[in-house]
């Protein structure tokens, strides 16, 4: 990757195991000498793996890149369940019912597609003002109503040991593995935890693209939205997208597709990021202000 003014763009990090997200955040900040950081989606503390930056003006667009579709591997440790559903947690219930390979593939099966999940305890969901996992270490559970998460794919596979399994998940917004894990080997009759976890991909962006902390890197806002499909504009309606104008998809050469649509000039520098409005127009969601 070339590295490119740290002001405003997007970085790619391998978190490691121990950080927060907010570690990453903090320690970006003081790599790239600035306040205005933010990232698109937690990762959990015991787990590493992708996490994307936003950098001053990108911090608007990290919403885009919150919906991008993951990936997951993670061990799947059958037998035990802890309080936090992975590793760092206390064990709190232990079966000897170990499921066979086949039986944990026909319980995920189940999973695939739009469903219904049930956020753990330890997690950075907000109720009533207060996260999970503050309520988590007072000792208290409360009810969590069930979000709608959606799976793309599962593959389970066998490791050397036999009370474990890695499984690679691909999923939407939201989902949380360690739920998921939980919940098939309770479909499969018996508690597992989930004992490591690596986030391998956001969107078209795997491991590849990744770089420690200490060796962050910008992208531009605008390679930062490649999974999206990207409209080039002239100069003179270029004038228009910077203030924000109401578009006809025609105008903008936009014959197909949901949305949103990043909107750059010929220098390949994003304008604005468009989205569906009405009639045949699109409107913008985010203006960036050229300054």
């Amino acid at each position: 990757m070339t590295k490119l003014s740290p002001e405003n763009g997007f970085a790619i990090i391998d978190k490691e195991p121990g950080w927060t997200s907010h570690d990453v955040v903090a320690r970006a900040r003081k790599i790239l000498d600035t306040r205005k950081i933010g990232h698109s989606g937690t990762l959990d503390p015991p787990a590493s793996g992708i996490l994307i930056l936003g950098i001053g003006k990108a911090t608007r667009l990290l919403r885009f890149i919150t919906d991008l579709q993951k990936e997951y591997v993670a061990t799947m440790v059958l037998g035990s369940e802890t309080d936090t559903l992975d590793a760092a947690g206390e064990i709190t219930e232990t079966t000897k019912h170990l499921p066979s390979l086949s039986q944990l593939q026909e319980s995920a099966s189940t999973y695939v597609g739009n469903i219904q999940q049930i956020p753990p305890m330890v997690s950075a969901i907000k109720i009533k003002g207060k996260r999970l996992y503050q309520l988590a270490r007072e000792g208290k559970e409360i009810h969590r109503d069930p979000r709608n998460v959606t799976i793309h794919h599962i593959e389970i596979c066998q490791s050397s040991e036999s009370n474990v399994y890695q499984i690679k998940v691909s999923c939407g917004s939201g989902t949380y593995i360690r739920s998921l894990v939980s919940d098939i080997a309770k479909k499969s009759g018996s508690l597992a935890h989930v004992g490591t976890l690596r986030r391998t991909a956001i969107g078209s962006f795997d491991e590849s693209f990744a770089n420690p902390i200490d060796g962050v890197q910008v992208i531009s806002m605008s390679e930062g939205l490649r999974d999206y499909d990207k409209i080039s504009v002239s100069a003179d309606v270029g004038e228009r997208i910077k203030v924000g104008s109401v578009m006809e998809k025609e105008k903008l050469g936009i014959h197909s597709g949901r949305g949103p649509w990043p909107v750059i000039n010929a220098n390949d520098e994003l304008l604005a990021v468009y989205e569906n409005y009405n009639h045949g127009t699109v409107k913008p969601a985010v203006v960036i202000s050229q300054d």
